[in-house]
């Protein structure tokens, strides 16, 4: 497979997942500060924030420069709607779209369609969405979310399952961990209650599979056990690290005798085995340290994938001061 098809395979799976994230969070937040939350405003923007790495200095010209608080709005409008800022939701949808339109040789036209569809569709909804409010956000939240599952739907069941499908699920299973890890290296920084726990787990699209997996109140204990070590929930972060590592072990790159030779899962099998053979309790003590560990590692293997799959040779490049000097082959 050509190295710029892989690569833009890649970042379809990274911008779809990226998008619904976004999105789950956003409507997560909004919903519980309207129903009454004692949440304050500001503090619920700057978790924003900091859960999608946007710099402090961001978007404070929409709600005036010597604004000392975070308005909510302004931020929402930030990561949903703003092309600026490559973590928004919009920015994401399109780059999911620009990138399948380049590979579409190698997808199918039913996912084409879709992403191509959800384009087309964008500007409307987010200019509703800006004019009314809340409601119509909630209204493209629901967008989002439905025309992400059926992208993924399709791609499921139309794609075969070579390296174009393996690079797609490893750029979204790449994505689902470090975010994943963003969530609760934020929940750590934050007053600990058990409503706010429920609401990590809402935002992961985890809540109903927890109760289902403890039958019981939540807790910070059991949420961290549920989303960093459970092996049977995809959004955990230890499913999502071994599904990148299963893909990167179908590309086929590992041909060493002694250890692996693929930089990327190599340090993918050491941060699922740090998980893996690590109790709740081992990672409690010291967690802010191990969400670091597992952040750098889904940095440095997106970084390594790129070095071993993406990697371009420099363009050929003619020199106009040396000579034209033909080959002349004698008569025999």
């Amino acid at each position: 497979m050509l190295s710029r098809i892989a690569e833009s395979l890649f970042w379809v799976g990274r911008y779809l997942e990226r998008a619904e994230d976004t999105t789950r969070i956003l409507d997560v937040q909004i919903h519980q500060l309207l129903e009454g939350s004692t949440q304050d405003e500001d503090l619920a923007s700057r978790v924003l924030r900091s859960v999608m790495g946007v710099p402090d200095g961001a978007g404070t010209a929409a709600q005036g420069a010597g604004s000392p608080e975070l308005d909510l709005g302004a931020v929402t409008a930030l990561l949903a709607f703003d092309t600026t800022q490559p973590s928004s939701i919009v920015s994401s949808l399109v780059g999911a779209r620009e990138n399948a339109r380049g590979v579409r040789e190698s997808i199918s036209s039913e996912l084409w369609e879709c992403l191509n569809a959800t384009y087309v569709a964008l500007d409307q909804r987010v200019a509703t969405a800006r004019a009314i409010g809340p409601h119509a956000f909630f209204r493209f939240a629901k967008f989002v979310k439905e025309r992400v599952a059926l992208g993924n739907g399709i791609a499921e069941s139309t794609m075969s399952r070579d390296d174009g499908w393996h690079f797609l699920v490893l750029g979204r299973s790449l994505e689902r961990a470090d975010m994943t890890v963003r969530l609760l290296g934020v929940r750590l920084n934050l007053p600990e209650s058990a409503a706010d726990w429920v609401t990590t787990l809402r935002c992961c699209s985890a809540h109903e599979a927890y109760l289902r997996t403890y039958h019981g109140s939540v807790d910070a204990a059991h949420a961290t056990e549920f989303l960093l070590l459970d092996r049977l929930f995809p959004r955990s972060a230890y499913f999502a690290l071994a599904t990148a590592e299963d893909c990167l072990g179908a590309l086929g790159t590992d041909r060493g005798r002694v250890a692996s030779g693929d930089q990327a899962r190599r340090i993918l099998g050491r941060a699922r085995g740090a998980l893996e053979h690590r109790q709740i309790d081992e990672l409690v003590e010291d967690l802010p340290a191990h969400l670091e560990t597992l952040q750098q590692a889904c940095s440095q293997a997106a970084l390594a994938v790129a070095e071993r799959f993406f990697h371009r040779e420099a363009e050929l490049e003619w020199l106009s001061e040396v000579p034209f000097a033909p080959v002349v082959v004698p008569r025999v």
